[in-house]
């Protein structure tokens, strides 16, 4: 019994050391992590280091209000995304604010005026042959079935789309395929500027005369272009966002696109042989007849008609991949169908696999030329990297001030228990430094005004839970137990009232998040991680050194300046046992 008593002891001895080396070593970690990643500080919004804030509104067209919606709203935000990246900026923030704004926040270090004319104008949207393609990092495209017989079932790596003028003609999304995988990289380079110099686009020679590819001198920039070819890598996201930069309608090109299965493939894509504004409209359609589930419907102005059956019929007499076509948005492929037979009725349909969500998605590009709805510039504001450090500054002294009252305070009323509190704030400090730089890289969190608000309110919620802890020991004190007992006896009260002021600040925070936008969101989010924090450093800090803390003499003693003194605190006499009366005399002889 001596021997389990005396294991307990020591079992208990060790938590709260266990306690205090587990939140150690993450401190630890977290700090070599922040280090090994290269990011050292916070990463910080727009309003703290200066750059551009564009705010776009939705203008209803004649007859169409309704198509100011949240789906619209959605891919215009996607579109515009893929358009500030494409300009080298990773960290832009790209919001919808209310039902038919959006707001573009753009860091120091870009071109505002070229931000501006790329974002909320008409995309670039083209419809290319296809040259050659193949997976990203080596290896062959699926290939389709392509013989050029229609009656031939495709098996496209994307979607297996098909294309419909009247009900003959047929075209399958998605088959993109290389030339022969096993074919010598002489034999295939030869196909390719074979390929550049054949192809005779309609928009390229009707608008601006051949393009380099068809001319006598295009030997150099076929051979460049296989070089580029060559050389691209679309797995990277920012080679992608630069592929085919530079590039006109009527040149050559290279192009990435994603398959089904997810995976990058690589393209030279001839020159544009449709322009997005030649669709005048296009429908996601749920197909029943035929069973084809999901599709997309276009339908191509007079002269986009033309223009489509011709390159339609130019492609059909081609082996793979070179009866493909590629429909180009902002340099990305994001459809690539072959073609049996000339679609000259003005009318396309894609079909294959589609999901109602990816086949609305394809409608909105080819429909809009990529914007769905049409915006005017509401507001563009500037901040300089000046007035950013100003507010920086004025925000971390604010943040200052508070911190040094409150240690005032705890000094003042606490004494000794106080450096126990400002020890659990400073680990606090430590751990929300290092959480929000890690952020940064990992989700693209920025520290934005309203958070630096959000981490110097924080100050007061942790500052909060030690004094419900300190308050809840004193009271045990007041009641005469010595302060051991009285620390394990206070616990798991205040344990409880810590958990539900946390648990309603953290659901303010979180419902707060969800309803805002835009820098608001900055604000909840701050306020939400440092509050689940608080509730790490107490039960993990806090509570495991006042612990240790009662064992030494200074503390529990009472002493005068610990804070803890049972004479200041008006404590009641020690609490002692009454023995049992002892049993009557006549029983003992009995």
């Amino acid at each position: 019994m001596a021997a389990l008593k005396k294991g307990r002891n020591a079992s208990a001895t060790s938590k709260p050391w266990r306690s205090l080396a587990l939140i150690l070593i993450a401190i630890v970690a977290l700090t070599g992590g922040m280090f090994a990643s290269g990011h050292t500080t916070p990463r910080l919004g727009i309003d703290l280091a200066g750059g551009t804030s564009i705010t776009l509104a939705a203008v209803p067209e004649a007859g169409q209000e309704s198509a100011i919606n949240k789906t619209n709203m959605d891919t215009a935000v996607s579109i515009m995304e893929r358009r500030v990246n494409g300009l080298g900026v990773s960290e832009a923030e790209v919001q919808t604010q209310g039902d038919r704004n959006i707001i573009v926040n753009i860091p120091k270090g870009t071109n505002s005026k070229q931000a501006r004319e790329q974002v909320g104008t008409t995309a670039k949207l083209y419809f290319r042959p296809v040259i050659a393609t193949e997976l990203a990092g080596g290896g062959a495209a699926p290939q389709p079935s392509g013989t050029g017989d229609p009656s031939a079932d495709p098996s496209g790596d994307k979607a297996g789309d098909k294309a419909t003028d009247g009900a003959s003609q047929e075209a399958t999304d998605g088959s993109s395929a290389s030339a022969d995988p096993s074919a010598s990289a002489t034999t295939q380079g030869r196909a390719v500027t074979d390929a550049l110099k054949a192809d005779e686009s309609p928009a390229a020679t009707d608008e601006a005369g051949p393009s380099p590819s068809a001319t006598g001198g295009a030997a150099d920039p076929d051979a460049k272009l296989q070089e580029a070819y060559a050389k691209l890598d679309c797995t990277k996201e920012s080679v992608r966002a630069t592929a085919g930069d530079g590039a006109k309608a009527t040149d050559p090109t290279v192009a990435c696109g994603q398959n089904s299965q997810g995976q990058w493939q690589k393209y030279i894509l001839g020159p544009a042989a449709v322009d997005g504004t030649d669709v005048d409209e296009a429908d996601a359609v749920l197909n029943t007849t035929s069973g084809a589930g999901w599709t997309v419907t276009m339908k191509f102005t007079g002269e986009g008609s033309k223009k489509f059956a011709d390159i339609t019929g130019q492609l059909a007499q081609k082996q793979s991949p070179q009866n493909q076509f590629a429909i180009v948005l902002d340099g990305e492929v994001v459809s690539d169908p072959y073609v049996r037979q000339a679609l000259t009725g003005g009318n396309a349909e894609i079909s294959g696999n589609f999901t109602q969500q990816s086949a609305q998605d394809l409608a909105n590009m080819l429909s809009y030329g990529a914007l769905p709805l049409t915006f005017r510039e509401d507001s563009v504001t500037t901040v300089t990297a000046a007035l950013g450090g100003e507010q920086l500054q004025a925000g971390l002294i604010a943040g200052a001030i508070g911190l040094a009252l409150v240690i005032l305070y705890l000094l003042f009323y606490y004494r000794g228990l106080s450096f126990i509190a400002i020890a659990s704030l400073l680990v606090s400090a430590a751990l929300t430094y290092v959480i929000m730089s890690l952020l940064g890289p990992t989700i693209g969190f920025a520290l934005n005004l309203p958070a630096v608000c959000g981490a110097i309110v924080a100050i007061g919620i942790t500052a909060d839970s030690f004094i419900v802890y300190f308050e809840r020991v004193r009271d045990e004190i007041r009641e005469g137990r010595s302060l051991r007992p009285s620390v394990e006896r206070a616990w798991p009260r205040a344990r409880r009232t810590i958990l539900v002021s946390d648990f309603v600040s953290f659901l303010a925070a979180a419902v707060l998040f969800v309803v805002t936008v835009g820098k608001v969101q900055g604000f909840a989010f701050t306020l939400g991680l440092t509050t689940v924090l608080d509730v790490v450093v107490v039960f993990l800090f806090t509570k495991p050194l006042l612990t240790l803390m009662a064992r030494r003499k200074f503390f529990a003693s009472g002493h005068k300046w610990s804070g803890l003194d049972p004479k200041a605190l008006g404590a009641k006499p020690p609490l002692r046992r009454t023995r049992r009366p002892s049993a009557p005399a006549q029983t003992k002889e009995a």
